[in-house]
């Protein structure tokens, strides 16, 4: 029986975080796999903290994920990274986007951001990953609202998932209007 894996999708509401959990359980359903994912929305209109659990592997009870067993995190956000950190396992991959969202708490002065996020990072995480998302969406893409996924190509290219299966299901779950822009920010991730 293979392992069951386990990913969080951390973010702050209105970066696009539900659909690459949407897109990312879809590749994983295509490629045969038992999938299992909650979506735990925290205040998740714009500004919010936004997290959703996906599970995987031959069969999977339960879609949450426990702290310290998390293989990937995928973070939107460096605050969100940091505050999901132990969730990780000790030998797990994080990808972050290197951006700075300011939670209302800091916009009205009652508490500090931590600036120094990475720094942090860097010296509890292993293996971590990364991106300037909003670059690449615009230099890539053309487009900065495709910053999700050009992280879900980040995560996409520590998994074992041929990248076709990604375009197909990123094809079918972005307008159609979009399609172009979001697989040239899916390859921008993955090149990352």
């Amino acid at each position: 029986m293979a392992k069951v894996t386990n990913v969080l999708l951390v973010g702050v509401g209105g970066q696009g975080t539900i659909l690459a959990t949407r897109v990312l359980a879809g590749v994983l359903v295509e490629e045969g796999f038992d999938v299992k994912m909650s979506e735990v929305h925290g205040m998740s209109q714009r500004g919010g903290s936004v997290v959703t659990f996906v599970r995987y592997g031959d069969k999977v009870y339960s879609p949450l994920v426990e702290r310290g067993t998390a293989d990937l995190i995928l973070a939107f956000e460096k605050l969100e990274a940091l505050r999901y950190l132990p969730y990780l396992k000790p030998e797990g991959t994080l990808v972050v986007n290197d951006l700075a969202l300011l939670p209302a708490p800091v916009l009205l002065g009652k508490a500090e951001y931590p600036y120094n996020a990475l720094d942090i990072l860097k010296q509890k995480v292993k293996d971590l990953v990364v991106v300037d998302a909003a670059k690449l969406a615009e230099e890539k893409a053309g487009n900065v609202r495709t910053q999700n996924i050009v992280l879900l190509g980040a995560l996409a290219k520590r998994m074992d998932i041929p990248p076709g299966t990604w375009e197909k299901v990123v094809s079918e779950n972005v307008p159609p209007k979009t399609v172009e822009a979001n697989l040239k920010a899916f390859w921008a991730g993955w090149e990352a």
